[in-house]
């Protein structure tokens, strides 16, 4: 059985109402905790409404934006595919966070990934730039090499530097918004994985090692905010895709704000033991973030 079937079968044997994703992962990422929790797992809702429960668990917009502010989102949208086939981040949750970054005060709200496939048609056919449009966001483009701002990390390993977008230097509130999908390279993706679309230099990833250099850019400018879109997700042939067959309906999402802890969520929902996904296991080595959720705080969302 793979894991595509697997999901949906698990998610058809809910018991008393509460779905599973994956054996063991139900007690483990959605965890009661009596404080302000770090980290709010949803499920159930569609991508906006699940949005809205999520931060109102973590202390509301309001704790990470404030009046007056710039705000950058790094949603995925580096693909040129419809929403459907969960190679981007779902649009609908992409123009709820925009709108509620403006309804919380910020002056300006701006969208923008290094995209794989040609820029003009993976922001059209996402569907992400008219979501952020409509709520009032400003798409911001990525393609050009003088958007871009050479910059030291202080404590990696390998990628000691790297030419970071300098919306991520010049914003004051940073939302990273990935989509949990398969990845052929690095197993999967998710807040961590989603970094290398704010830099300009991608082939150097591969080159020095992929796992390490994504752990190194998570050091740089970290997510005041991660969330991470399982509405749809797919389970193999990633990053891209080929087919809706690739594709399983969750229904969940993360927020956290701890990048490293969110993308242990993720793995776990997925199926992976997150210390076995090199990244995540760096990233926490390097003092990232943390794998340890209970320190954290979960709050539990079933809509």
């Amino acid at each position: 059985m793979d894991r595509r079937e697997f999901l949906k079968r698990s998610l058809a044997a809910g018991v008393g109402g509460a779905a599973l994703l994956v054996p063991g992962s139900v007690k483990r990422v959605f965890a009661d905790s009596g404080k302000l929790p770090g980290l709010a797992a949803v499920r159930g809702g569609e991508p906006g409404e699940m949005f809205d429960r999520g931060i109102a668990a973590l202390g509301g917009m309001e704790r990470f934006v404030k009046k007056g502010q710039t705000v950058a989102i790094k949603p995925n949208m580096s693909w040129d595919v419809a929403p459907e086939l969960a190679a981007n981040t779902n649009p609908e949750l992409v123009e709820r966070i925009v709108a509620r970054c403006l309804e919380a005060g910020a002056s300006k709200v701006y969208a923008f990934d290094h995209t794989c496939d040609l820029w003009r048609n993976c922001y059209a056919n996402s569907g992400i730039e008219a979501a952020v449009k409509r709520a009032g966001g400003i798409v911001s483009p990525a393609e050009s090499a003088s958007s871009y701002t050479k910059v030291s990390i202080p404590g990696a390993r390998v990628l000691k530097e790297t030419s970071i977008h300098r919306l991520l230097l010049d914003c004051d509130v940073f939302i990273n918004v990935p989509v949990l999908k398969h990845h052929g390279g690095a197993g999967i993706t998710m807040g961590m994985k989603n970094l290398m679309g704010t830099v300009w230099n991608r082939g150097e990833f591969h080159s020095k090692g992929l796992h390490q250099c994504i752990a190194d850019v998570s050091l740089l400018r970290r997510p005041d905010l991660t969330v991470i879109d399982a509405y749809r997700m797919l389970t193999r042939n990633g990053p891209r895709g080929t087919s809706a067959s690739d594709v399983t309906v969750l229904k969940a999402q993360i927020l956290s704000t701890d990048i490293v802890a969110g993308d242990c969520a993720g793995a776990r929902i997925f199926g992976l033991d997150p210390k076995n996904v090199g990244h995540i296991r760096m990233g926490a080595e390097l003092g990232a973030g943390t794998m340890d959720l209970d320190s954290l705080g979960v709050a539990r969302i079933v809509l």
